[in-house]
């Protein structure tokens, strides 16, 4: 039982750590409350080096913009229509630029992956296979070239054009086909930490 718990702790662990956070700053003094209504800025994607259109998609804005307009809808906040004034506007940025990584090599060829059986109540990790040795556990490391995308929401106070807030994550972008789906999520996840209340 301990052994069980041991990995579900590990798995966890590595879990929480490949999680993306969110970074955010946030003007002193601004009372976030007064904050009711919005409307759309000017929305930009931009890439270093790669200027490949499948970034710009306006079906990816939009889906996007919905994930945002409705973050914003469950804290009671509405998007203001006409010529009202809104009291903030709001923006996202994407950049995707070329990044770096260092990742673990597989599993040299013949291994043989461990498995557990029961023994006077408790478990036990169990190692099979001609080849095992520690040695094949560490197969070295590499250096792999990916696309990282990076999302940036900002919040813009209507009535002094001074930007209040800002929230960013970056994260791999696997697919440009999931592009949008991909940032919706990453727009709901800058938003939890957007100072207003949910109603």
């Amino acid at each position: 039982m301990k052994f069980s718990i041991s990995i579900f702790c590990l798995l966890l662990v590595a879990w929480l750590s490949s999680c993306s956070s969110v970074n955010v700053q946030e003007k002193q003094g601004v009372n976030f409350s007064r904050f009711r209504t919005y409307d759309w800025a000017k929305t930009d994607v931009k890439t270093t080096g790669d200027a490949n259109p499948i970034y710009k998609s306006s079906l990816a804005d939009e889906m996007i913009q919905g994930a945002i307009n409705q973050e914003l809808t469950n804290r009671g906040i509405r998007q203001v229509s006409g010529n009202a004034k809104p009291d903030f506007y709001i923006t996202y940025h994407l950049y995707v630029e070329d990044a770096e990584r260092t990742v673990s090599n597989p599993p040299a060829p013949g291994f043989a992956y461990p498995y557990a059986v029961s023994y006077r109540g408790g478990f036990l990790p169990i190692n099979y296979g001609y080849w095992y040795s520690p040695a094949y556990f560490n197969t070295g490391y590499r250096t792999e070239q990916y696309k990282e995308g990076t999302m940036i929401v900002d919040i813009i106070d209507a009535s002094n054009n001074d930007l209040v807030w800002r929230g960013s994550i970056a994260d791999p972008v696997n697919n440009p086909a999931s592009f949008g789906k991909q940032f919706s999520e990453s727009a709901r996840d800058i938003l939890e930490k957007f100072p207003a209340q949910k109603s």
